[in-house]
């Protein structure tokens, strides 16, 4: 019978098979990027939880990798029967379960010594599958006959403000989940009692992939179920802004399909994507885009932002998961055609907050447009520096003042089969402006790999040679964002001509 860890009974909640194949076929899982970086997350979360919790350094970290299993386990029965320090990954073993508690603190009342469990997450509140977590985790340490006298998960509070100098006091909050851990005993024993019947069986669970595959998580393994599944010419996941309740209705109709979905579930917009993909024609309404951005005035600016929202804090006055801006491009467009391209990015280690706000402020320059692709975020970002910039706030707001969206022109007036229902610049791109590609550049080439490369760059142990190598990855990322909305603005003057971009390859 093999030994389930804590993670494999949440996998069992949330698929038997998902378990199955953990067991059995580990080789499968192949987790996505934004899954591999949650685990970065949940690492310096639980990192600064330990200064948190110890602040004085006495207690004492369990490391099972350094140490192995029966170890660890041991070493966890002493500490906590000593009652006498915080415990970080106590480890607990019962009816063939295992799990690790990330924080253990002792409560002394009197001659009556007991544990106050905290599980770290990275979160901003409290999941359902946090409860589940905490569930088992609490079941496994009171079958061990550890006296828990509360149990609750401490997740980030978003309005704390990091006052430096290394002092995290208050990064997290906690949220006591006692009661229910003591009342759900018999649902946890029957989730472990579950999940080994399955992991002692030798055959895979025919379950149909479905709504389960990404949540609570992003399943590794769905690459795996769906790998004999041909996928639909046309899927109607392509169409945009699908309600639940129209998802529902799709299900019940069994439309995977564009082509078989009911004329009646579907919105106007929904069916100008529809039908304009089988027909493989461009939709452009070209009198009503020029309409929106024509007569703006010169000289036309193009700005783009790259921002970093770590979830702990690294500058004073910064607020958890906060936006910081990094960097911009803005080129820079006269009458005469003639485009001009300039750039802020600043690596120094420093919070480019106040840097970036000077530079903006600088090459934005004081009359024309200033066109973003949503603006719902470059506005926020340039409201929240004005708000920590008395100073700079009136130029700021002028800025403000003079942005033109490029977004809800191009939901309005552009669709391309080959946007596949997005309207990202990225997916309007292609068939916009088809000499201009994000597939030639190197290194990065979205935003979720430009923060990542702007953490790495800052990073005191990245040598020189790869911080400038880094550099002039994000450079030219960012500067292909504001040449494509220079493209854009183009196509919808009627300067240049959209043209039939391919599907993805794997619907051709």
């Amino acid at each position: 019978m093999p030994t389930l860890s804590k993670s494999k009974i949440i996998a069992f909640r949330q698929c038997p098979k998902r378990l199955w194949l953990e067991v059995h076929r580990p080789e499968l899982r192949q987790d996505s990027p934004a899954t591999q970086a949650s685990f970065q997350v949940g690492y310096q979360v639980g990192d600064i939880a330990r200064r948190i919790y110890d602040p004085f350094e006495a207690g004492v970290c369990i490391d099972v990798t350094k140490d192995g299993f029966p170890a660890a386990f041991k070493q966890s029965a002493r500490l906590l029967a000593e009652g006498a320090r915080p415990v970080f990954e106590a480890g607990f073993k019962s009816d063939g379960t295992i799990a690790f508690a990330d924080v253990m603190i002792p409560v002394v009342e009197g001659e009556c010594r007991s544990w106050k469990m905290v599980e770290v997450k990275s979160s901003t509140g409290v999941k359902d599958y946090h409860r589940d977590d905490v569930a088992v985790q609490s079941f496994l340490a009171r079958a061990m006959g550890v006296n828990l006298s509360s149990a609750c998960v401490a997740h980030i509070d978003s309005s704390w403000i990091y006052p430096g100098r290394g002092d995290y006091v208050g990064l997290l909050a906690e949220s006591d989940l006692t009661g229910e851990t003591i009342e759900r005993a018999g649902e946890v024993s029957a989730w472990i009692s579950g999940a080994h019947k399955i992991a002692d069986s030798n055959l895979e669970p025919e379950i149909e992939t479905g709504d389960q595959c990404h949540t609570p998580f992003e399943c590794g393994f769905c690459g795996y179920c769906n790998r004999d599944k041909v996928p639909p010419e046309f899927p109607v996941d392509w169409l945009p802004r699908v309600t639940p309740k129209q998802r529902i209705a799709f299900k019940t109709a069994g439309a995977e399909d564009l082509r078989d979905v009911p004329e009646h579930l579907l919105s106007q917009k929904q069916r100008l994507v529809r039908d304009h993909t089988l027909r493989n024609e461009v939709f452009f309404d070209r009198e009503t885009a020029k309409m929106a951005i024509s007569g703006s005035g010169f000289p036309a600016y193009f700005l783009d932002f790259e921002t970093s929202n770590r979830p702990v804090p690294i500058w004073a006055g910064n607020r958890p998961y906060q936006q910081i801006p990094f960097q911009f491009s803005l080129h820079k467009l006269m009458d005469s055609l003639l485009l001009e391209h300039s750039q802020f990015l600043d690596l120094s280690g420093n919070d480019p907050s106040r840097p970036f706000a000077e530079a903006v402020i600088d090459a934005c320059g004081e009359v024309g447009p200033v066109f973003v692709y949503n603006a719902k975020f470059e506005k926020r970002i340039l409201r929240e520096l004005a708000a920590r910039f008395l100073d700079l706030s009136p130029a700021l707001h002028e800025i403000i003042n003079r942005i033109i969206d490029l977004l809800p022109v191009a939901e309005k007036c552009f669709y391309a089969p080959s946007q596949c229902g997005s309207w990202s610049i990225k997916s309007v791109l292609p068939a916009a402006v088809p000499e201009l590609s994000y597939n030639d550049l190197e290194g990065v080439r979205d935003g979720g790999m430009a923060v990542n490369a702007f953490a790495e760059a800052i990073d005191q142990k990245t040598t020189a040679e790869r911080k400038e190598e880094l550099r002039g990855q994000l450079s030219e990322y960012c500067k292909l964002d504001t040449l494509a909305m220079v493209g854009l603005w183009k196509c919808f003057l009627g300067l240049n001509k959209p043209e039939i971009a391919p599907l993805p390859a794997s619907h051709n």
